[in-house]
C-alpha cells in the first residue's frame, strides 16, 4: 500500500467515525427538543390551571386569594418562561372582550 492509499484510508475512517458522532449528536439533540416541548406543554397547563384557580377564587368571592395567585402567575410568565405577560381575563377592558 503506498503512502496516499494509507492517508486516504485514514481519512476515510475518520469521516466514517465523524458521520457516525454527528448522527449520534443529531438523534439527541431530536430526544432534548421532545423532552423541551414535553416541558414546555406541560407548564402551559399548569399555567391553564392556576387561570382556572385565579378564576374560581374570584367567583367565589376570595379576591385576596385571587390576587395572590394572579401575582404569582404573572412572576412565572415573565421571569421563569421568559414571556410577556398576558392579562387575566378579568383583566381584560370591555372592548369587545371577555369582562
Amino acid at each position: 500500500m503506498t503512502e496516499a492509499e494509507v492517508q486516504n484510508s485514514r481519512q476515510s475512517a475518520q469521516d466514517s467515525q465523524r458521520n457516525t458522532q454527528d448522527a449520534e449528536r443529531r438523534a439527541r439533540i431530536r430526544e432534548l427538543e421532545g423532552q423541551v416541548e414535553r416541558y414546555r406543554q406541560a407548564s402551559e397547563d399548569a399555567l391553564q390551571q392556576l387561570d382556572w384557580c385565579i378564576g374560581y377564587m374570584h367567583g367565589s368571592g376570595k379576591k385576596a386569594i385571587a390576587r395572590s395567585l394572579s401575582k404569582n402567575r404573572s412572576y412565572i410568565r415573565t421571569h421563569l418562561m421568559k414571556r410577556a405577560e398576558q392579562p387575566m381575563p378579568s383583566q381584560q377592558t370591555e372592548e369587545g372582550q371577555i369582562s
